[in-house]
Formats: C-alpha cells, sequence, structure tokens
C-alpha cells in the first residue's frame, strides 16, 4: 500500500512538472517576442492617442464649448462615455472578485486580463467628469480636505460621489490586481533571461520565493479585498445612477436605475472581456489556456445578463406605461423610439435584446466568430443605450420650446476614439510586460487536478 502511494506520488510530481514548465513556457512567451501584430496595433493606437491628446487640447485651450454640448442639452458624450467606460470595468472585478469567493477556478484563465482591463477602464473613465468641469485643474475642490481657503464640495451635488466611488474602486482595483501578480512577477523573475529585465522583475515581486505561509497569507489577503470589490462592483455604478435619478427629468428619474445600470455595467463589461480574450488567444497561442470551454462560460455569463438586461427594458416601460405624468409616457413611448434619435433606439434593442440569444446554441457558443461579433454588438448596444438615455431625454424636455437636437462635434468624436486608443495603448503594454495569465493559480488547479485523478 505505501508502495503504491509512493508511486502515485511520484507519477503527480512528473506530470506536474511537465505540465507546469508548459504552462509557464506558453504564458511568458509574449514577454520574450513581440509580434508583429503587436507592433501594427500598437501604430495605429498611438495615432489615435495623439487625436486624443489633440482634442484634449483644443478642449482645455477653447473650453467645453468646443463640443456639441448646449443647454438644455448639457450632458451628451462625455457622459455617455463615462458611465460606458465605468461599467466596462465592472466584469474584471466581478470575475476576479465574485469567483473567487464562489470558489471558481476557471476564473485563473482569464482573471488577469479582465483585472487589466478594469483598471485600465476605470482610469479612462475619470477623464471624462474631470474634463467636463470646465476647469479641471480645480478639480481637488471636490475632495473633501481641510483648506484655509474654506472651500469644500458641495455634498448635494452627484460630482463629489463620483469622486468618492471612483476611487476608492480604483484602489481596491489595483490591490486585487497586483497581489493577485506577485507570484507571477517572481515567477518571471526566476525563468526571464536579461539581468536588468530579471532585477526589475524582482523589485516588484516584493521578496515572493513561494512558501506555503506567503501562499495563505496572499490567499487571506485577496479573499478579504474580493468581498470589498464585490459590494464595491454594486455601489459605484448604483452612484453613477443616482447622478441621473436625482434630477427631475422624464426619463431619468426612475427607482429602477441603480439596478438596471448594475447589470448594464456589467453585461458590457463580460462583452469587453470576450472581445479581448478572442484575439489574444489566437495571436499569443493560448488556446490550451484559454479554452473554448472558457470562453463558452462567458458566453452564458453574456446571455444572462443580457436577459437581465431584457427584463430592466421590460420593467422600465412598464413603469412608464402606469405613471400617472404624461411627459414620462412621451418620453418612453413617443421621443425614444419614434424622435430624432429613434434610430438609434431600435438599434439598442436590437444588439442589446436580439443579438446574445444566439448564444441558446452550443455551437454558436464555441464559435470563436460568433463570440467576438456577438461581443463587439453588445458593446456598441450599450454605448447607445447611454447615448438614447442620456442625450435622448434632454434633448426633449417637457416644454416644445426647449426642444434642442444635439450634434457631436469633431472633438467629441475625437475624444471617443482616442479613449479606444489610449485603452489599446495601455492594454498592449499590459500584453508585452505583465503575464496574461494567473500562472501560480493555473498550477495550483492542474496539480489539485491530478492528485485528485481528474487529469
Amino acid at each position: 500500500m505505501q508502495a503504491v502511494r509512493l508511486e502515485r506520488v511520484a507519477e503527480v510530481e512528473t506530470a506536474g512538472a511537465a505540465h507546469d514548465h508548459a504552462i509557464v513556457g506558453v504564458v511568458l512567451a509574449p514577454l520574450n517576442r513581440t509580434p508583429l501584430s503587436w507592433v501594427v496595433a500598437m501604430t495605429v493606437c498611438a495615432g489615435g492617442t495623439v487625436l486624443w491628446v489633440v482634442s484634449i487640447a483644443y478642449t482645455l485651450w477653447l473650453g467645453i464649448g468646443a463640443w456639441g454640448n448646449n443647454i438644455p442639452v448639457a450632458w451628451a458624450f462625455a457622459i455617455v462615455n463615462f458611465v460606458w467606460w465605468i461599467g466596462i470595468g465592472h466584469a474584471g472585478t466581478f470575475i476576479s472578485a465574485f469567483l473567487l469567493l464562489l470558489n471558481q477556478p476557471w476564473r485563473a484563465a482569464v482573471s488577469r486580463m479582465a483585472e487589466a482591463m478594469t483598471l485600465i477602464a476605470v482610469a479612462i473613465a475619470g477623464t471624462f467628469p474631470l474634463l467636463h468641469l470646465g476647469r479641471p485643474w480645480f478639480f481637488y475642490w471636490l475632495v473633501p480636505y481641510p483648506a484655509t481657503t474654506g472651500v469644500w464640495p458641495n455634498f448635494k451635488s452627484a460630482l463629489p460621489w463620483d469622486v468618492a466611488a471612483i476611487g476608492s474602486y480604483f484602489l481596491v482595483s489595483v490591490m486585487f490586481f497586483y497581489l493577485g501578480l506577485v507570484p507571477d512577477l517572481a515567477t518571471a523573475r526566476d525563468r526571464l533571461t536579461g539581468l536588468t529585465r530579471r532585477r526589475i522583475y524582482g523589485v516588484f515581486a516584493l521578496g515572493w520565493n513561494g512558501r506555503g505561509h506567503q501562499w495563505r497569507r496572499r490567499r487571506a489577503a485577496l479573499k478579504i479585498i474580493a468581498a470589498i470589490a464585490a459590494a464595491l462592483v454594486v455601489s459605484v455604478h448604483s452612484i453613477v445612477s443616482l447622478d441621473f435619478s436625482i434630477a427631475q427629468l422624464s426619463g431619468w428619474h426612475s427607482s429602477i436605475f441603480p439596478p438596471y445600470f448594475v447589470l448594464g455595467a456589467i453585461y458590457s463589461g463580460f462583452a469587453m472581456v470576450l472581445t479581448l480574450a478572442v484575439p489574444i488567444r489566437r495571436v499569443y497561442g493560448l488556446e490550451e489556456i484559454v479554452t473554448l470551454d472558457h470562453l463558452e462560460r462567458l458566453a452564458k455569463l453574456l446571455l444572462t445578463c443580457g436577459l437581465l438586461v431584457t427584463y430592466s427594458y421590460i420593467a422600465e416601460l412598464g413603469a412608464a406605461l402606469y405613471t400617472d405624468d404624461p411627459r414620462e409616457r412621451a418620453t418612453y413611448f413617443v421621443h425614444w423610439p419614434f424622435g430624432p434619435f429613434g434610430w438609434l433606439f431600435w438599434t439598442m434593442l436590437v444588439l442589446n435584446v436580439l443579438t446574445p440569444q444566439l448564444f441558446w446554441f452550443s455551437r454558436l457558443r464555441r464559435s470563436v466568430r460568433t463570440l467576438f461579433a456577438v461581443s463587439i454588438a453588445v458593446l456598441v448596444g450599450m454605448w447607445i443605450e447611454r447615448f438614447v438615455i442620456v442625450v435622448g431625454s434632454l434633448t426633449r424636455g417637457p416644454l416644445p420650446s426647449s426642444w434642442y437636437d444635439f450634434a457631436p462635434t469633431w472633438v467629441d468624436w475625437g475624444i471617443l476614439v482616442g479613449s479606444l486608443s489610449v485603452f489599446g495603448v495601455c492594454y498592449l503594454l499590459f500584453l508585452r510586460f505583465v503575464p496574461a495569465a494567473a500562472i501560480g493559480e493555473l498550477r495550483r488547479h492542474h496539480f489539485e487536478d491530478v492528485i485528485e485523478g481528474r487529469a
């Protein structure tokens, strides 16, 4: 009996060592080579980043009058982009925090890519309300600090709420991302070539040596931060939704907005994860790490969120149908579907409601092309949804004399396209210098599978 047990242990160690070497080699390969597609993508995104810088510089020089905003459409592209980007940043924390708390091992393959997406998206989202201030160099007035000038934030305004929510969410996301990354930085320190690179990775690895007590403390700390992050996923976008709900404007003051916005945020975030994971696994040869099973699970989650968002649409329209306010009914049943942006309203419903229904079929859930196309469609649809809510409601106020048709300027489009390019640049740099998958967790889960006979 003892001989059989020793033989099993030796077999497990041999299989685990071979698989460890394969995982480390595949995940660290992008840090050693630069594919031509990476160079091309970086060149394109760098050009878009130049457009972003030019558009912001022109805005700061001329003022936000360079945008298409005008009374009564005081909120337009900047706030639409803000809500869209902050929503994209939710799926990373959801995949990492919620699934970690639920002990779902499959998250290890995509969690790192999702967490990096969160950090970049939240940072980009924060730029839009700052620019919308008109004088962004005074942004610190929104922070409650003991100023000798007696300037304190107006807590009846929604802006201090956003500062507190986004700031706390970003800090927690940074801690969660970095703590999960430490063992992989140590692996890069030990496995990569080049003395300078190994020293740099060694500094950021914080002396990690892989001892048992380090893994236990890291695991406990990740659980604590994950619990905090899980609460922030709900609270942050709820606070963003209250920016609208506190206004007495038809189409905005809806009690369903907090859960509606949270579901929409996670929905668009899952779509972005799929949009990134599909080409990355192909270009970097990560098919054995991010398998079709992982993509299928993401597709199921995307379908689930799509159904919940559809229910939110129905509930919102139902509430407007039974209200006694004729202005509310006019907004939902006249101005949105048949007003100047009616074609966007119907496009939104097709992209957000009908397109994800393809994932009822297993064959389409495992089709890489279908996954990529549907995820792009959902991202576009969710941006249009925010546009319809923000601009579609403001263009048609209670008095026809105050109606105004909004038209974006080249600066609006430049900042939107530029923000996508900045995201691309940051994400490509992440892929170039940081392991794209959680090596330590992948190795641990495979070892557990071998021990229990599942691999």
